[in-house]
């Protein structure tokens, strides 16, 4: 959809993985957990209702993609998807590898210290991963 804007706090926050039918995929620039981010790549959309009925068909079935490709990537204890929207209201789905070992765990990782960004190695080599586990998805 040419008239998609992604929100400049996803955008500064996050690396482009790439994209499925409908989302962009985005991996948080924070090293402490492995977590996806899926962008619907419609147009003045914040809540998941203010998709039509096949987009939130469609939705769903990335976030069971995005979730089986962090299970088969991350080997997470738990994986969280949310959909908040409470600082960026454009839509988007957290899909959020977590560990009983992780800094947060067993809270909520929002407002948790401060991220810690990849090291451009670290992230290079995540996002291979990521990328070849939605290719084989």
């Amino acid at each position: 959809m040419t008239d998609f804007i992604l929100d400049s706090r996803l955008e500064s926050d996050t690396i482009e993985l790439g994209a499925l039918d409908l989302c962009r995929v985005r991996l948080m620039n924070d090293s402490r957990y492995p977590w996806l981010i899926l962008v619907p790549q419609r147009v003045d959309v914040s809540e998941i209702v203010d998709l039509d009925e096949s987009d939130a068909l469609q939705l769903m079935r990335e976030m069971q993609i995005a979730t089986r490709v962090m299970l088969d990537v991350a080997k997470p204890d738990k994986v969280n998807v949310a959909a908040l929207g409470n600082v960026v209201p454009q839509l988007h789905v957290h899909v959020i590898g977590r560990f009983l070992s992780d800094p947060a765990w067993p809270g909520p990782v929002w407002a948790q210290g401060e991220a810690k960004p990849y090291p451009s190695h670290g992230a290079q080599a995540l996002i291979d991963r990521f990328t070849q586990a939605f290719l084989a998805a």
